[in-house]
């Protein structure tokens, strides 16, 4: 490694604009939704709908003119103006109030926070870095008083630590980490589990809280599920295959129906350095996680993440980890049984027969999305009995046919050709390479599967896709105009009979996603979506208790779109469908997380990751260094959010659900 290296963790757009590592001929989504929207003659005379037709896509008028089922919007309030700037905005009559940042205490003994002067210890009691993922477990079935679980995906140390960016004839580098950095980096990735309540229509963190912990790099786990004990497990340090110690890039999540706290694991791969040998019998399965990146320095300092010393240890990695969270000493689980790929969230439901069903997304270009249902039914009465749920079930793959139904295939050894005869031994192997298992039962490539989120209400199931830049000239046509799908889409999933275990059900587009004023991008937004409500890159979703969909996006910026990234309430009924209003927005460089509501609808939650970041292009950031710059041109640094990641709580001014 150079003295000198200029390695930018930025926002994971980065990671997610490398090569496809999916290189089958199983169709892409983009493909599908082609060939499907030609076949029944989707686009037929709508160029001579309306003289707007040259600014806005046919799609979207169309979209307008068939949604004349229903009512109006089912959500009320004033639009937010979408724009730039260094700080956050909420819709007239809701205050948006930072409820935690990176660094502040979470236990009595918490020391207060000082970026000068950070230490790994330190961290180890502070909220960590980048918050994605916001959970909320009520006690007693409050909606004012809970349990907030938030996920630490990843660390911004050119932000993090002064005087690491040095800057030479207008070329910034990042200098090595040292040791002691690195360990601030393994205690600010994981997770936070802190005790809230709403005192007087605000809500404050409980330092006291019983059940407050932290989870890092450096908390023991267990691996459980078909993969644990396996030779492919088993290191120097664990030759059990049984224990591994920590979690890492915990993207999106969810809470079980029994009070659990899900982490998905997602981008691995950039923890691992060293060269694994081309004959080794884990390069194909790590070539197609792209193992060893080696972005972060961590095999630098520890062998475990250096492959070429422990080269079973990413196998150890991908999944998603559960926490019993009413106990503080529990030991987390990896649940090996829901596969292991780049893991973006796990939202669940409850199914009619009492099974449950988790939704999970690849989040890379053409990979796949997948389900997980359990073998085991649901115990509302006895909580103890549901916790092991995720071990025993059946993990399936997407396939979307152009006739707009979907199948999920089974991904269980010794079926079709999960066999010895591709190298598949046991049914561990199919859930440590399930990537390549999806390969060959030929599921559909999809554009960056990120949060998918089942509707309890109008039992619908929607699948955020970001974007695919890597769409090729082939692909483009009447429904796909541009050899680049920049600005992603939403799937609405309906499974067949209303039964989300099901292996069949139908798929519609609800949204192809970009600024419908400029008809080369083919965004399909209702012609009521002012020029404030149109998204691109979507990336969470949440659907709150009315079956009302909010989409959080990861990607808008200066040079893009024109505006950051936020949060936005979409339409999915009657005449407003396909209709969408944006509610909050972030600071610049910030990505949109989250979102969550309260049971009662009363409070959201939203995660504001690494503001700051990026945005070089914006004419008001100015940035001639990091860390010092913006602390010095933002001079609120210690009490705003501009440089540090942050929960923020949304209230409606005078109490009342949001949006109603």
């Amino acid at each position: 490694m150079n003295d000198q290296a200029p390695i930018f963790k930025t926002s994971q757009l980065e990671a997610a604009d490398a090569p496809p590592r999916n290189m089958t001929a199983n169709p892409t989504m983009g493909e599908l939704i082609s060939a499907r929207f030609s076949r029944r003659g989707f686009l037929q005379g709508s160029l001579a709908v309306s003289a707007i037709a040259a600014t806005v896509s046919p799609l979207a008028i169309l979209t307008a003119q068939d949604a004349k089922a229903a009512g109006g919007s089912a959500f009320s309030f004033p639009e937010v103006e979408a724009g730039i700037d260094e700080t956050h905005h909420v819709a007239e009559g809701y205050d948006a109030d930072i409820l935690l940042r990176w660094g502040d205490g979470l236990f009595p003994d918490a020391p207060e926070f000082d970026p000068t002067a950070q230490t790994a210890e330190a961290q180890a009691r502070q909220f960590g870095y980048n918050n994605d993922y916001v959970g909320y477990i009520p006690f007693e079935d409050s909606s004012e008083h809970g349990l907030l679980v938030v996920n630490h995906e990843y660390t911004n140390p050119h932000l993090m630590f002064p005087g690491i960016v040095t800057l030479a004839e207008g070329e910034m580098t990042l200098n090595p980490l040292t040791k002691e950095q690195v360990d601030i980096e393994l205690a600010a990735h994981g997770g936070t589990i802190v005790e809230i309540k709403k005192t007087d229509g605000k809500w404050a963190v409980v330092k006291d809280g019983a059940l407050n912990r932290r989870i890092t790099v450096n908390t023991e786990m267990a691996i459980s599920g078909p993969a644990a004990g396996h030779a492919r497990l088993q290191t120097n340090a664990d030759p059990s295959g049984t224990k591994v110690f920590g979690t890492i890039n915990n993207c999106a999540g969810g809470v079980t129906p029994w009070g659990t706290y899900v982490m998905a694991e997602e981008n691995i791969h950039g923890y691992f350095g060293g060269e694994l040998p081309a004959d080794h019998p884990e390069a194909a399965n790590y070539d197609r996680l792209g193992i060893p990146e080696g972005s972060y320095e961590w095999a630098n300092f520890y062998d475990r993440f250096d492959v070429s010393k422990e080269p079973n240890e990413p196998n150890r990695f991908g999944y998603i980890v559960e926490v019993d969270v009413m106990d503080p000493n529990s030991i987390p689980k990896k649940r090996t049984a829901l596969g292991r790929f780049k893991h973006e969230g796990a939202e669940s439901i409850v199914n009619k027969d009492g099974r449950v069903v988790f939704y999970l997304g690849d989040d890379e270009r053409f990979d796949y999305v997948y389900k997980f249902v359990t073998a085991g039914t649901f115990n509302p009465d006895d909580r103890a009995a549901n916790m092991d749920l995720l071990d025993e079930g059946t993990l399936y793959v997407a396939k979307f046919a152009e006739d707009g139904t979907i199948a999920w295939l089974p991904l269980v050894y010794g079926e079709g050709p999960l066999t010895e005869a591709n190298g598949f031994a046991s049914q561990a192997d199919v859930v440590i390479e399930t990537r390549r298992a999806g390969d060959l039962l030929g599921a559909t490539k999809m554009d960056r599967p990120e949060d998918i989120q089942p509707n309890g209400v109008n039992g619908k199931v929607y699948v955020m896709l970001t974007n695919n830049t890597r769409r090729t000239a082939e692909q483009v046509d009447a429904a796909n105009p541009t050899a680049e799908n920049a600005f992603g889409h939403i799937i609405e999933i309906a499974e067949a009979d209303g039964d989300f275990a099901a292996t069949t059900g139908t798929w519609e587009v609800l949204l192809k996603c970009g600024d419908p004023s400029i008809a080369e991008v083919g965004a399909t937004f209702s012609t009521d979506t002012t020029v404030n409500g149109w998204f691109g890159m979507p990336d969470n979703c949440a659907v709150d208790s009315l079956g009302r969909l909010w989409v959080s996006t990861d990607g808008n910026s200066p040079s893009g779109t024109g505006r950051t990234d936020g949060l936005w309430a979409v339409d999915t009924e009657g005449d407003a469908r396909a209709t969408s209003k944006l509610f909050f927005r972030v600071p610049v460089g910030a990505e949109m997380c989250g979102p969550l509501f309260t049971p009662d609808d009363e409070t959201a939650f939203v995660a504001v990751q690494h503001p700051a970041d990026g945005g070089d292009d914006w004419e008001g950031f100015g940035r001639v260094s990091y860390y010092e710059d913006l602390s010095t041109r933002w001079p609120d640094f210690d009490d705003a959010m501009p440089v540090r990641p942050s929960v923020v709580v949304i209230t409606k001014q005078g109490g009342g659900k949001i949006a109603v």
